[in-house]
């Protein structure tokens, strides 16, 4: 069931009917230099991820990362949503596509719908974002969507510093 519509594209919450393609995003070259390894290897690395970090903050918190497929097609393109990370007082936007679905507008288009989601159906009022500080391309997204830098944050237990927009 589609949560959220835009022109080009659904947004619902991923099962673990989706590991494939979660473990396929999650292995591409991009989301490990810009968002991280999360060591999941074989479907069944992905259906863990799924169960343990998705799904659970569907239940912990009302809210989490969607599959974003293609209105047309339904092929799944990426994820975007809300992350609630035990560092951040605010829930922070996130996004992540496969390259060949990049530079279309397409993290712009479900962030801004995910954001208007977060206010309007879940009443929250301030979202943050976070990025590596060489992510241009997410910089500019959390700029477009209207975030500010606001400063360098480091999450509980990384080294690497992040960039805050606020």
């Amino acid at each position: 069931m589609n949560l959220i519509e835009t022109n080009r594209l659904h947004l619902r919450k991923i099962s673990v009917d989706d590991s494939a393609f979660i473990l396929d995003l999650l292995n591409q070259p991009s989301f490990i230099q810009f968002i991280g390894d999360r060591g999941a290897r074989t479907l069944g690395d992905a259906r863990r991820y799924i169960s343990t970090r998705i799904i659970e903050s569907y239940d912990k918190f009302g809210f989490g990362l969607y599959l974003t497929s293609l209105k047309e097609t339904e092929i799944p393109i990426g994820i975007c949503g809300l992350v609630k990370r035990p560092a951040l007082k605010d829930a922070d936007i996130g996004f992540a596509f496969l390259p060949q679905y990049w530079s279309q507008g397409y993290a712009f288009e479900s962030a801004s719908a995910v954001m208007n989601y977060a206010r309007n159906a879940l009443n929250i009022q301030r979202v943050v974002g976070i990025t590596t500080p060489d992510n241009h391309s997410s910089i500019r997204v959390l700029e477009k969507l209207g975030l500010r830098f606001e400063g360098m944050i480091k999450l509980f237990g990384e080294e690497e510093e992040l960039k805050l927009f606020g």
